[in-house]
């Protein structure tokens, strides 16, 4: 399994558009083969964001990465909506959980 780590900081503008495009992503990475989920969080106060997504191979990552609709998406990130980002993709080489209630 990889990791995807997204670390970004949002602008103060194209909140509306952003979220159109949010959700189209969100919908279209589901498609991907290989994909298998993400965790996405956002401070409102300093707009700092991080998004971990999962996959099962670096061929679903470049899959994901130079999807049409998502090339297009990353130019409007960078023209409107982000202020930085960095990506990082990292092998997990080891993946547990705990849960009070099992």
């Amino acid at each position: 399994m990889y990791a995807v780590i997204f670390r970004s900081i949002r602008t103060q503008n194209y909140e509306d558009l952003y979220q159109e495009h949010a959700e189209k992503m969100e919908r279209l990475v589901k498609e991907i083969k290989g994909y298998l989920g993400n965790h996405s969080h956002r401070d409102p106060n300093t707009r700092e964001g991080l998004t971990i997504s999962y996959f099962d191979s670096l061929d679903s990552i470049r899959t994901w990465r130079e999807h049409p609709e998502h090339l297009k998406t990353q130019e409007l990130g960078r023209k409107y909506f982000y202020e930085s980002y960095d990506i990082k993709v990292v092998k997990v080489e080891r993946a547990y959980e705990w849960n009070m209630n099992s």
